[in-house]
């Protein structure tokens, strides 16, 4: 729209610094606009911070509209600056930026049209501001609360997702005691009935008895350390206690990572509060998407240095693994990976969909290199009674 007016605007002006001053707000607010549009993750929280900004905006855009004048399009795409406010500021920047709007229509209809023009046209305008104004704060109000629902319906997700993946790995620890205890043991049994049947001969053989007497004892040492490995794993998820200290462990892999590879990887813990005990099975899948992450660094960036950060920032538990290598393939799609059979950052995202975690793979804030950030909700690893202060 500010393209289309640019040609009323610059030939209603006049010679001299005035159309000097009408192009360079021409430039100085398509601009503006054109990267407002193209970059808002990064421009957005500016505005947000600095009203200024849209202010001086809307000024350079009154140099245009006066010159263009009230019968462009321009001066119907400028209601939607009341939008803007009411979006990002509420129905105080709403209100302000209503009235500043409808004030500068005002003075070029006073500035432009003939004395005996209809009232109603000069009105309409500043109207349509007031209620854009309106319309922006109430869609800021409902954005707010589907917000707050979508947080809420996150963390619920993300618990069930958690007791799923519990559920799932208690399941894996009986089928592994019935594969593997439960047939050693019968293995035991046989070997025993074996012996029995050997020793009770008339004529046992000395060194058959033997052979068997060291066959019982092998599969009764192999039942006693499978036992012992399993019931450690059933102690740790029936004990909240008893969870993983994911920094604990995760430092432990890094250091592994550099001793193995030769790649310096730093830890470092973040946040300011203690993070609690996580359940093994989600532990697990968090440790295996940071290992992974730094393993495809190793293998494919080459990077110089690994960085490594995990801690509670608010209400979330974040891990951030950062390479400084050559980064992702321009255009990297999940689908695509999946289809050519490269299933590391494929199983990544599965992995931390089933504990309910949301995973981040890109540069991130930065300017290269890769970084892997994962965030799990703390009330997916806490029950309500240990989330309430």
């Amino acid at each position: 729209m500010i393209a289309l007016a640019t040609p009323s605007a610059l030939l209603n002006a006049a010679p001299g610094w005035s159309t000097r001053l009408v192009a360079l707000a021409v430039v100085a607010t398509f601009m503006a606009s054109y990267v407002l549009f193209r970059d808002w993750e990064r421009f957005g929280p500016l505005l947000l911070r600095h009203p200024t900004l849209l202010a001086a905006d809307t000024l350079f855009g009154a140099l245009l509209l006066i010159s263009a004048g009230p019968g462009t399009t321009l001066a119907y795409v400028s209601v939607c600056t009341p939008l803007l406010a009411g979006l990002i500021y509420g129905w105080r920047g709403a209100a302000v930026f209503a009235s500043l709007q409808g004030l500068i229509l005002l003075l070029v209809h006073a500035a432009l049209d003939s004395p005996r023009a209809d009232p109603a046209d000069a009105l309409l305008l500043p109207g349509l501001c007031v209620i854009a104004g309106a319309v922006g704060s109430s869609l800021r109000n409902l954005m707010l609360r589907l917000g707050t629902a979508t947080r809420a319906l996150t963390t619920v997700q993300a618990r069930l997702a958690v007791t799923e993946a519990v559920s799932a790995e208690r399941a894996r620890l009986a089928r592994e005691m019935h594969d593997s205890v439960a047939k050693t043991l019968h293995g035991v049994a046989l070997a025993a009935d074996g012996l029995t049947g050997t020793a009770s001969a008339p004529h046992p053989d000395p060194a058959r008895v033997r052979q068997q007497a060291e066959l019982v004892a092998r599969s009764a040492r192999r039942a006693a350390a499978e036992s012992r490995e399993l019931l450690a794993d059933l102690r740790r998820e029936s004990d909240p206690d008893q969870g993983t200290d994911v920094l604990v462990e995760l430092a432990a892999r890094t250091r592994d990572f550099t001793s193995r590879t030769g790649v310096p990887a730093t830890y470092r813990p973040t946040g300011g509060h203690a993070v609690p005990p996580v359940p093994p099975a989600v532990a697990r899948q968090l440790l295996t998407i940071a290992s992974e992450a730094m393993e495809n660094a190793h293998r494919h960036a080459r990077p110089a240095h690994v960085d490594v950060h995990a801690g509670v920032h608010g209400d979330l538990l974040v891990i951030s693994v950062y390479d400084d290598g050559t980064g992702l393939p321009p255009g990297t799609d999940l689908e695509q990976l999946r289809r050519a059979g490269h299933f590391g950052l494929v199983g990544m995202v599965e992995r931390a969909a089933s504990v309910g975690a949301r995973i981040r793979i890109g540069r991130g804030a930065h300017t290269r290199g890769t970084e892997v950030r994962l965030e799990l909700p703390l009330a997916a690893v806490t029950t309500p009674t240990e989330a309430t202060p």
